[in-house]
């Protein structure tokens, strides 16, 4: 059986319907609330090769934090837009669920539905 890893913010609703599909389907399932346990950098990029998308579209450009480090600015390189990830976990998209090789930003929630196929 195949394991898959949500990171979790229990606040966010779409996070909460990912984690209830996951559930319905009964898969085998880590739940990691990012919040309480940050991701360090190594493994924020090994999460952009599954996701095949760039740093920039992995961040919530809506928190205060994002204006606030200017992330925004074009000459933000990826490491820097990681490293402000890693030390300010409320910017990662939320929720990443990752299983084997391949992962998705569940939003919309139907995007979980792809990786359990």
């Amino acid at each position: 059986m195949k394991t898959f890893t949500l990171y979790h913010n229990p606040q966010c609703s779409k996070s909460r319907a990912a984690l209830a599909i996951l559930q319905e389907h009964k898969v085998e399932l880590e739940v990691v609330e990012y919040l309480k346990t940050p991701l360090g950098v190594t493994q924020l990029q090994m999460l952009l090769r599954k996701l095949a998308i760039s740093a920039r579209e992995m961040v919530r450009a809506s928190e205060d934090e994002f204006a606030a480090l200017q992330l925004g600015a074009p000459e933000r390189t990826e490491a820097e837009i990681l490293a402000a990830v890693a030390n300010n976990p409320v910017l990662l998209q939320r929720p990443i669920i990752e299983c084997g090789d391949r992962a998705v930003i569940g939003r919309p929630p139907e995007n979980v539905r792809a990786l359990l196929s």
